[in-house]
């Protein structure tokens, strides 16, 4: 739709947009091109394509064959996949509360400036600039029973009068693996939080303590329900990494003994690469995907609701 002006000249319609918002859009459109390319090549393609394996028999050698959905509907005959739901759930729940509590002791430590207190911030987030297949390989050599210097050390100091099989049995293996996730993400989930915590303004602490509350009411009403955004992306990032654990096991446990450190990461390598199914595991996943996509909404809707 046109105006016509007095005069007799045609105006733009109110609803056209003008020529310097087009030449806006288009400008928008080029700088976002290069990213919208790399997330096509590097997730959306990708992702497809997973998805479509796992709709097809997929052999690592031969021609796929469409199969949908004999793929999934195998998956709950895999028990070595049933046990790394089992086993990988509980390590999840142990490491998100014992990392997050230790994250969080730690940030509270150097948050306020004092002398010394960036030697600690530096000292604490250390080991997070230490690769994580060298900070396995570190604990391995470390807690190794024939040559490792931990033994050893317990001994000569009275506190224990035999090896302890750090990794030889299930529950000394998890919690051996526990410690070197602790030592590794500590730091950096502390920078996280002190992040957050140093967003919060003093003045509501000022104003607390005129109030007279004390160190727990400040903690409890005042610093984590301020602070209730950045610890749901710690925990969403601490939850998702634990889900999709494979380095630490593979290279310090290799899923031993006795198959009781098996992740469900580790199921779908071992299906793709030893059992030669790439479709089957392509289906696991793609479940192993969506549980984390609920997971991960069910996580931020209780996190960030309104009290």
């Amino acid at each position: 739709m046109t105006l016509t002006r007095p005069e007799g000249k045609a105006v733009r319609g109110a609803g056209a947009p003008p020529s310097w918002w087009r030449t806006r859009r288009a400008q928008g459109w080029l700088y976002a091109a290069p990213t919208a390319l790399i997330v096509c090549v590097l997730f959306v393609a990708p992702l497809a394509l997973v998805v479509w394996m796992s709709l097809n028999r997929w052999p690592l050698l031969g021609e796929p064959r469409f199969n949908a959905p004999d793929n999934y509907t195998k998956i709950s005959d895999n028990p070595l996949f049933l046990d790394a739901v089992t086993f990988t759930l509980k390590y999840t729940v142990i490491t998100t509360i014992l990392l997050s509590a230790l994250a969080l002791g730690l940030a509270l430590l150097v948050q306020e400036r004092r002398p010394g207190v960036g030697f600690f911030r530096t000292a604490f987030f250390l080991p997070g600039a230490v690769g994580f297949a060298a900070a396995a390989l570190l604990f391995y050599g470390m807690l190794n029973n024939d040559f490792g210097p931990i033994d050893p050390m317990l001994r000569a100091l009275g506190i224990t009068g035999e090896p302890v099989k750090w990794i030889g049995t299930p529950n000394m293996a998890l919690f051996s693996t526990i410690a070197l996730v602790l030592w590794r993400f500590a730091g950096f989930n502390m920078l996280i939080l002190l992040t957050g915590l140093q967003s919060i303004p003093i003045a509501v602490y000022e104003a607390a303590r005129t109030d007279g509350a004390t160190r727990w009411q400040v903690f409890t009403k005042i610093t984590l329900p301020l602070l209730r955004p950045t610890l749901a992306l710690m925990l969403i990032l601490s939850v998702t990494g634990s889900l999709l654990a494979f380095d630490q096991f593979f290279i310090f446990t290799n899923g031993g003994p006795d198959n009781s450190t098996v992740s469900m990461v580790m199921v779908v390598y071992r299906d793709a690469f030893f059992r030669f199914d790439l479709g089957g595991a392509a289906a696991l996943s793609v479940v192993l995907l969506i549980a984390l996509v609920v997971l991960n909404v069910l996580q931020m809707r209780v996190l960030r609701r309104s009290k």
